[in-house]
């Protein structure tokens, strides 16, 4: 492939501050220094940028903490976007948002170019579990907990697969489901004559949210951590 495309499928920056790296003699490859933003480079080639190695990533995965009042889209005509809190650096990977939260709600969002991955994880036979921190206007009780292990009947009919509700204090408590239907924690204490008033997902697969990050705020992942 191109050194420019290259380097910039390793998230080195923008094409045209890579091109004008690369003008300047910032690369090599194979220890010779490479002017040629058009040179053809193989992921087995010994490349630098900027004295760095680098280590060509066709894949990105970010663990954003997503704020209250952006959407879970690529983009929207009206809306403010979750991928327009992504540096321009990763423009050009064609990245979308792993599933979605609702506009209101916060927390761990995985955002990725990793068609495969993204699949198998939303797929309902994945049963990936996400976990959701949450406040609610009423008391949550046990009987709430019950209800939620035997699974609840929502809007419209369906009845949720068993949950598990680990209630915190008399107004909040950790949920954790192995679906995702369309305003399922909602609906879930709805059906139970309660409203959320707050909800933040702290958990998607194995990943958990980095405490760390503030709303808004996305790192890549680390090595070790993955849905998976």
């Amino acid at each position: 492939m191109r050194l420019d495309k290259f380097l910039a499928d390793s998230a080195l920056g923008s094409r045209s501050e890579i091109k004008n790296v690369i003008k300047k003699g910032g690369v090599t490859v194979n220890s010779a220094v490479i002017k040629d933003s058009a040179f053809k480079v193989t992921e087995n080639d010994s490349v630098t940028y900027m004295g760095q190695p680098v280590f060509y990533t066709p894949f990105i995965y970010l663990m954003m903490n997503k704020p209250s009042g952006v959407i879970s889209a690529t983009e929207d005509k009206t809306k403010k976007t979750v991928l327009s809190l992504i540096d321009k650096k990763y423009a050009h990977y064609d990245l979308f948002p792993v599933g979605r939260l609702d506009i209101d709600t916060v927390g761990l969002l995985l955002i990725s170019n990793d068609g495969e991955m993204a699949h198998k994880a939303l797929s309902p036979k994945s049963h990936v579990e996400k976990t959701y921190y949450v406040e609610t206007e009423k008391e949550i009780t046990e009987e709430d907990r019950t209800a939620f292990t035997e699974g609840v009947y929502i809007a419209g009919g369906t009845k949720t697969l068993p949950a598990e509700l680990n209630i915190l204090s008399s107004k909040s408590a950790n949920l954790t489901i192995c679906e995702g239907k369309f305003h399922q924690v909602k609906l879930m204490f709805e059906s139970r004559g309660n409203k959320v008033t707050y909800l933040k997902r702290i958990r998607f697969g194995n990943l958990t949210l980095d405490e760390s990050l503030k709303e808004g705020e996305y790192r890549p992942l680390k090595p070790d951590e993955s849905v998976f």
